[in-house]
């Protein structure tokens, strides 16, 4: 096998890892019990952060047998990935909207990732990196925040995708930046950025778990795999040197491809959105079935009138006699 073709194998194998990964997470999030953010309890959740890990590696090996240019659009792939592997192994499947809306983030976000350049990369002074990292702070507080002040959940959810998005993205900028600094002879000279990296890694895993809480799968899913490369991409344009390929041509290219990428991701939220209880007047003006999940089993509804006769004299109490319709005379 070629390199290339082992960098495709493993760029897609890691594809398979992360979705596999937030498959998981979305089965502990939509667990009623449970912390919000941090599972440790959990098996499962466990299960999903050793995914993810190897998800990490794989995507590390297939860079290292090809170009990044080629590894990055295909790990956009997750989330395509990630619907049939949910329909088939936990039987969530999406619809149209959700597919439609899960493809557009996907080219989009592969198309971008596609035209980005890291021929001319540079590296961050500890000045840009310290920099960097209190404006990742701060925009990470300001969507938490923002994610407990909206009323929808859907809505709150990829509020906190967008916050792990850039704690993920941020996290991956600062793993560049300590690797071209690190030396065999200094191996703990980069302890700082080690520990800043480690703490944004950290967050981001903690607030993507907590997005898929009442959100589905698809819409924080696509919201995660999406703005963490772009975040990363940003931070390459403006501090890293990189540009896009083929000049103003690429550039108006990358536009209408961040474009596509983000109308994918209002279609997943909208179709997360569509999909709400059924109203308190609806659900009244019919009888309700009696709950499997209330330790009754079915039996034939029994119907019955209510006869409120006149009571005589002045009594504290309501007299109320409930008697079968067939005794009340009704038919």
């Amino acid at each position: 096998m070629s390199p290339l073709m082992l960098s495709v194998v493993l760029a897609l194998a890691s594809a398979v890892a992360y979705a596999a990964a937030a498959i998981v997470q979305e089965r502990v999030a939509s667990a009623a019990a449970g912390p919000r953010y941090a599972p440790l309890r959990s098996a499962a959740w466990w299960g999903s952060v050793l995914l993810n890990g190897v998800g990490a590696t794989l995507h590390v090996a297939a860079l290292a047998y090809g170009p990044l240019s080629l590894v990055q659009p295909l790990g956009a792939l997750t989330i395509v990935f990630a619907l049939p592997m949910a329909a088939l192994f936990v039987g969530r499947r999406a619809g149209r909207r959700a597919w439609r809306g899960a493809l557009m983030a996907t080219a989009g976000l592969a198309g971008l990732l596609s035209l980005t350049s890291g021929a001319e990369a540079g590296s961050l002074a500890d000045g840009e990196r310290w920099l960097l990292a209190g404006a990742t702070f701060g925009a990470v507080v300001v969507l938490f925040t923002a994610a407990h002040l909206v009323g929808r959940s859907v809505l709150r959810s990829v509020a906190l995708a967008a916050a792990a998005g850039v704690s993920f993205g941020i996290a991956s900028v600062l793993t560049k930046a300590v690797a071209e600094e690190w030396t065999p002879r200094a191996p703990f000279a980069e302890w700082t950025g080690l520990l800043v990296l480690s703490v944004f890694a950290v967050t981001g895993l903690l607030l993507s778990q907590a997005s898929y809480r009442g959100a589905g799968l698809a819409a924080p899913l696509a919201t995660v795999t999406v703005v963490n490369p772009v975040v990363a991409a940003a931070v390459g344009l403006t501090l890293f040197g990189e540009s896009f390929r083929y000049g103003t041509a690429g550039t108006v290219a990358a536009l209408v491809c961040g474009t596509v990428a983000a109308a994918g991701l209002v279609q997943l939220t909208l179709d997360r959105m569509a999909v709400v209880p059924e109203s308190p007047s609806s659900a009244s003006s019919a009888p309700e079935a009696p709950s499997a999940s209330e330790g009754d089993s079915p039996r034939p509804e029994i119907r019955q009138g209510v006869d409120v006769g006149a009571v005589p004299g002045t009594r504290p109490d309501l007299e109320v006699e409930v008697r079968s319709r067939a005794v009340a005379g009704r038919p």
